[in-house]
């Protein structure tokens, strides 16, 4: 569909390579462990992972800060559970989290397949809205780093998607017009919607089981990516 198009693929990397809600629950698992936190681990999440979604949204639309993401995430969840933690655990949760996270290394099922098939075909690159000291460490870890050329986040760009200047940048550095280019991932206002207002090609991975639209091919498995590229 797209092979003949498109000279450059660029990745989101939460939610689309990287299996941030795995890695995520195992990030909590060990440091509930770690300082004895009395809460079960699947009754935090079931509110953790959609207020996360909230405060990221409100975070990309430069409504909260970095420091303000990650506290408020914690204290939103344990108000919610009517669990006591103190401001002290909170932050200290918060800047444990941050330790950890990049050390769990799952990837969505069939990513190194699929990057093994785009790599002798296409340019890579990543354009992520994560903080870069995190998002480095979990390229590294995860054994993927290499596949790709460019690797744009939204600090380095002062910029979140769905914001253009973030995409501009990905596109200046990877010396490519957008109508040469395609976007993966799992955000349609992020990712899709952002990409397409510049001219990209896209493909939505639905990683959320979110409502179909027409906007862009649909995935729901990463192998979808040979049929299309």
């Amino acid at each position: 569909m797209f092979e003949d198009k498109v000279t450059d693929v660029f990745f989101d990397l939460d939610h689309t390579l990287w299996d941030f809600d795995k890695n995520s629950a195992l990030t909590f698992e060990k440091i509930f462990n770690d300082h004895k936190v009395g809460v079960e681990l699947q009754d935090f999440l079931e509110v953790y992972v959609p207020a996360n979604l909230k405060f990221w949204k409100l975070f990309r639309e430069e409504k909260i800060t970095k420091t303000e993401l990650r506290y408020q995430r914690l204290k939103s969840v344990f108000d919610t559970m009517g669990h006591p933690a103190t401001d002290d655990l909170i932050h200290l949760l918060s800047e444990e989290y941050i330790n950890h996270l990049s050390s769990f290394n799952a990837l969505f099922p069939n990513a190194i397949e699929v990057l093994d098939y785009l790599k002798p075909k296409y340019k890579l690159h990543i354009i992520t809205n994560g903080f870069q000291e995190v998002q480095d460490k979990k390229l590294r870890n995860s054994g993927i780093h290499s596949y790709f050329d460019q690797i744009i986040d939204s600090e380095m760009a002062g910029a979140k998607k769905p914001n253009p200047v973030i995409f501009n940048l990905a596109l200046n550095r990877a010396g490519v017009v957008p109508e040469k280019s395609i976007m993966i991932g799992d955000s349609l206002e992020a990712d899709i919607l952002g990409a397409k207002s510049l001219g990209f090609h896209t493909i939505h991975f639905n990683a959320h089981r979110e409502e179909t639209h027409d906007v862009a091919p649909i995935i729901y498995d990463l192998q979808e990516i040979k049929s299309l590229l």
